[in-house]
């Protein structure tokens, strides 16, 4: 395991240095600098800090892996390493001050993340896990909630930036929180499986998702007891769905019967 402890420990110290960097920005950006899918998906200059900054820690200290990062940084690598990072989950609530964003890194190995760390830069809270020896949250080890029914399942999701998108995944909402006790929604995916991890939520589903938003939030859900699928793709989009172990079969089930919403 010498490979994954290289890995997390880097992983660390890069998501902690990067998470440094958006405090000491945070509310001073309100520039947008580029807008991406649609005019509401936004990019600051902060945004593409961070992903320089952890861009060049990894590859100063691991020249020969492949990056993949939110921000555009993509190259090919010969280790059989790769790093799939987002340097700011939650740009939106960044800018607006609203105390919900990350810097997420997972390294693959073998196309599957090997470690992950997620960092959440308001709270200090700092989420990892290597895959095969659990998750933790500041060195505590985290554990899934034992919610057992639907019912009570506080639940967590997320919606696009395309308005068109947006309303889909609202019907498909409005036909799952009738069978939940609750939803809630931050505004970062890489918190929410956190969240998950945690106990904090018990649920989460979300539509649109892409690699850097969810690889290392879902070792860390899955690390922490939670099972994790992308359980359907629509327009070429993947539905991943998160949850304790005595939810997870019933919740799928629950999105799936509901998913036509996206179809």
């Amino acid at each position: 395991m010498a490979l994954a402890d290289e890995l997390l420990g880097l992983a660390c110290a890069t998501a902690l240095e990067a998470g440094q960097l958006l405090r000491a920005k945070a509310g001073t950006v309100r520039e947008v600098v580029e807008t991406k899918s649609s005019p509401t998906d936004m990019v600051t200059e902060v945004d593409r800090a961070s992903e320089a900054l952890i861009v060049a820690r990894i590859l100063a200290a691991r020249p020969d892996d492949a990056i993949l990062g939110e921000e555009g940084a993509a190259r090919e690598g010969s280790s059989g390493v790769r790093w799939v990072i987002d340097p700011l989950d939650g740009t939106t609530n960044y800018l607006y001050g609203f105390p919900a964003y990350a810097v997420s890194i997972a390294a693959e190995v073998s196309d599957a993340p090997l470690a992950g760390v997620v960092y959440d830069a308001v709270h200090d809270e700092l989420y990892s896990a290597v895959r095969g020896r659990g998750a933790v949250c500041n060195g505590r080890v985290m554990e899934v909630s034992d919610t057992p029914t639907l019912a009570s399942a506080l639940t967590g999701t997320g919606f696009g930036y395309d308005p068109q998108r947006r309303l889909r995944q609202v019907h498909l909402l409005e036909s799952v929180i009738g069978h939940v006790r609750d939803i809630r929604r931050a505004g970062s995916a890489a918190l929410d499986l956190c969240s998950v991890a945690r106990g904090r939520l018990d649920a989460y589903f979300e539509w649109g998702l892409q690699p850097w938003d969810m690889a290392a939030g879902r070792l860390i859900a899955e690390e922490a007891g939670g099972r994790t699928a992308i359980i359907a793709q629509y327009d070429g989009a993947p539905l991943l769905v998160a949850a304790n172990r005595a939810l997870f079969d019933g919740f799928c089930d629950l999105i799936r019967a509901n998913a036509v919403a996206l179809a």
